[in-house]
């Protein structure tokens, strides 16, 4: 999954509609009069209207947007039909601020467009808009139509209908159901002034003033009041985004399990992060949860803890080193050995060749001894310059710190960018040609992308296999909410790739020691139950102990509203079955605002 940040980073503090969007080209006559607003959204997706002149639409205004690129207003119909598929509201698009306030009467000629948030090689369904408008204002001061209220009992539980095989999966043209699926009611209220009440947080605040709360309190709750995604059809139907329309330095900073009291009322938009947005001109009062930072348990003497930790990003440019060394040594306890995912080049993300990563690595290595922690050693291997994938420039890849006062690692020469290491067996035992090593580096599915480090640790005079993995992201893969249902998942072709060379690896060791300890950890970018953990466990070499956890406590990142598993450390038979081993999700970042990186480290702690 691309970082919070680096996947938004060129945004601003709202989502754009109309400046990031492509115009989705529909056939329609030239032009049309005495039409509602219910008539422009009609009973689909997209507008009967679409390409057409409208004159003297009426409506009151019901929300204002004076910044960003997509400048306009929201206005909706007093007298709505009887129809509950037909939307009563539409957003006007003037690219340059509005000269109306929300309440005025106003008429409106234009044409209507169907507008795709983030092109339509995304896969985002279209929002419904009238461009080109003039705007005649009638009357002011008049009562705004009352809120739609979303609420538990109003949302469905099923999620979306299947896509029109005939249309490529497309559920645009499908008319909508909005009593029986939730993207169905949602888009039939596209533009309407909506309402929600006493919502629950299910992903925190973040940098571009939005968050993500559920009208369903009850919907796959997790341990700590999030909401689940257990599951591709546990997409929790009561998910709703919540920006604003008043200054983002007055939205609230909240954490997941705080809930936002009393009313949040707005228009109801589309955006391409995260498709169905409440707008809100009304904020409800912020009620802290209370919620605090996990903290795992220290491992016996005779266990090793092994943990695995994405950094996002870190270099030394950094502010946060002190931050993720207490997190390190307080919250996981100083685990023996630590898989890092993400760490950048000596000079970040400047794109001038450098590859080397000492001074980012020691440099959290000294925070760690400043915050009490052990001085932990280190290997990596340099990647070859702009072939790993991440930030440009910044050359991530996995780093493993040890603590050598409780492991030691073997060193075997011969680990390069670009040489494979392999297994050998000596005297009955399993062995790396080197270590630390990489896996198959020229194999085409590490393309752009992390390669697998492999090494051998020893701990009480067992050798202990460890591979750090950062497999690559879903950048590229369709939202929950596109109009294509299911939606495409395209990074899984090459996940897929990436874990099968992973699988065979672990399976070459098992052939040469049946009873080999093997942990393959990381950020694999994809959940428990996807198809790539399948690949992962296939034969049973692997199998994922995060689900050794109760099922709401299986969550490693939070993303638009969902609790889900993206960092897993996955164990050979012998750790599962001989030996007792405990699991960890240390939720220390995803659920709260100010996190230092957007996953949460996991450990895994056993007696080999």
């Amino acid at each position: 999954m691309p970082s919070k940040s680096s996947a938004r980073h060129a945004a601003l503090t709202v989502a754009v509609v109309c400046s990031a969007a492509s115009t989705l080209v529909l056939t329609a006559p030239a032009h049309a009069d005495s039409v509602r607003i219910h008539d422009i959204q009609g009973t689909t997706r997209t507008s009967p209207y679409a390409g057409q002149q409208v004159s003297g639409v009426p409506g009151i205004v019901t929300g204002v947007r004076t910044y960003g690129s997509s400048k306009g207003f929201w206005f909706q119909d007093p007298n709505p039909d009887k129809n509950p598929a037909t939307s009563e509201g539409v957003f006007v698009f003037t690219s340059s601020a509005p000269k109306v306030a929300v309440g005025d009467s106003v008429t409106v000629t234009g044409t209507v467009s169907e507008y795709v948030p983030g092109g339509t090689s995304s896969g985002n369904q279209s929002v419904t808009e009238i461009t080109k408008p003039t705007v005649t204002t009638v009357s002011t001061g008049n009562e705004v139509p009352a809120p739609t209220v979303i609420d538990s009992r109003s949302v469905p539980s099923r999620y979306t209908p299947a896509g029109d095989s005939a249309a490529n999966g497309s559920v645009n043209a499908l008319t909508l159901r909005p009593a029986r699926y939730a993207l169905d009611y949602y888009e039939s209220l596209e533009g309407m002034n909506v309402q929600v009440k006493n919502v629950r947080v299910t992903t925190a605040t973040d940098p571009y003033a939005e968050l993500w709360a559920t009208v369903k309190p009850s919907e796959n709750r997790s341990e700590r009041g999030g909401s689940l995604y257990g599951s591709y059809d546990s997409q929790n139907t009561g998910r709703v985004q919540i920006q604003s329309l008043g200054a983002t330095a007055d939205f609230p900073v909240a954490n997941v399990g705080d809930t936002l009291s009393g009313a949040t009322t707005g228009p109801l938009d589309y955006n391409q992060f995260g498709g169905y947005t409440l707008v809100a001109g009304e904020l409800g009062t912020l009620k802290s949860g209370g919620l605090k930072r996990e903290t795992t348990k220290k491992q016996a003497r005779d266990e090793l803890a092994v943990a695995t930790y994405n950094v996002e990003n870190l270099d030394p440019s950094d502010t946060t080193f002190a931050a993720h060394a207490s997190a390190i040594v307080n919250n996981l306890r100083s685990p023996d050995v630590v898989s890092l995912e993400e760490i950048q080049d000596n000079n970040g993300a400047k794109d001038d060749g450098t590859v080397a990563a000492d001074v980012t690595v020691n440099k959290l290595i000294d925070a760690i001894v400043a915050a009490g922690g052990p001085r932990y050693q280190w290997r990596s291997i340099d990647p070859v310059n702009d072939q790993d994938g991440g930030e440009p420039g910044g050359n991530i890849r996995q780093v493993f710190l040890f603590n050598p006062e409780r492991v030691s690692f073997t060193d075997r020469a011969g680990g390069d960018a670009t040489t494979a290491v392999g297994v050998t067996t000596v005297r009955g035992k399993a062995r790396l040609t080197a270590s630390p090593g990489r896996i198959d580096p020229a194999n085409a599915a590490w393309a752009n992308s992390r390669k697998p480090l492999a090494g051998e640790f020893v701990f009480h005079g067992r050798t202990v296999f460890v591979i750090a993995n950062h497999l690559n992201s879903k950048g590229g893969d369709q939202g929950l909410t596109a109009q294509y249902q299911p939606p495409t998942r395209s990074s899984e072709t090459q996940r897929h790739a990436q874990a099968t060379l992973v699988n065979t690896f672990v399976k070459s060791i098992l052939t040469a020691q049946k009873n080999a300890d093997v942990i393959a950890l990381g950020d694999m970018n994809d959940f428990e139950f996807s198809g790539t953990a399948k690949v992962l466990e296939d034969g049973g070499a692997l199998w994922s102990a995060i689900k050794s956890l109760p099922k709401n406590e299986r969550y490693t990142y939070d993303y638009q509203g969902n609790q889900q598993v993206l960092d897993q450390i996955l164990i050979s038979p012998e750790i599962r079955r001989d030996r007792a081993f405990s699991y960890d999700s240390v939720h220390i970042n995803s659920e709260f605002h100010d996190q230092i990186s957007d996953h949460d480290p996991q450990v895994l702690r056993f007696r080999p």
